[in-house]
């Protein structure tokens, strides 16, 4: 599932997702799953919110594909489940993965140059990851994943 948006100016998980599905989705990475009335207990700890905007938002994730929602129970005993559909560390890395290879697809070297000056506020073994790449492309061997 690739995001249709960004929001460039938000940070964290706001630039995937509006305010209360970013808190929607960390809540539900960091369990198996819950119930609406769960979540909204928890984000209602943070600021009043009703069952009703909890139950909206979930839903609206889980028709862009974010979560995944199983009935439990029978007739009064009836509940839904919601879990997300992929661990956060994937998602992340799916998105982060399809942002960037648009950027370079869109604009080329621009791109790749903003990306080289950003090099300075990156850790040793990223730099070394690259070193590595770099020499990899060298030798023509393009198809292998950065690592």
């Amino acid at each position: 599932m690739k995001i249709k948006r960004l929001n460039v100016d938000e940070e964290g998980l706001n630039r995937f997702f509006g305010p209360l599905e970013a808190k929607i989705m960390d809540i539900l990475w960091s369990t198996e799953g819950m119930k609406i009335k769960e979540v909204q207990t928890i984000l209602n700890q943070e600021s009043p919110i009703s069952v009703n905007a909890v139950m909206t938002v979930m839903n609206r994730l889980v028709y862009k594909g974010h979560l995944a929602k199983v009935q439990t129970g029978t007739g009064r005993n009836q509940a839904a489940q919601f879990s997300a559909v992929l661990p956060k560390e994937q998602f992340l890395s799916e998105q982060t993965k399809a942002v960037s290879q648009g950027l370079i697809q869109e604009y080329g070297s621009l791109v790749v140059s903003h990306m080289i000056d950003a090099l300075d506020d990156v850790d040793q073994e990223t730099i070394s990851k690259l070193e590595r790449k770099l020499s990899e492309l060298k030798r023509g061997k393009k198809n292998e994943p950065f690592r």
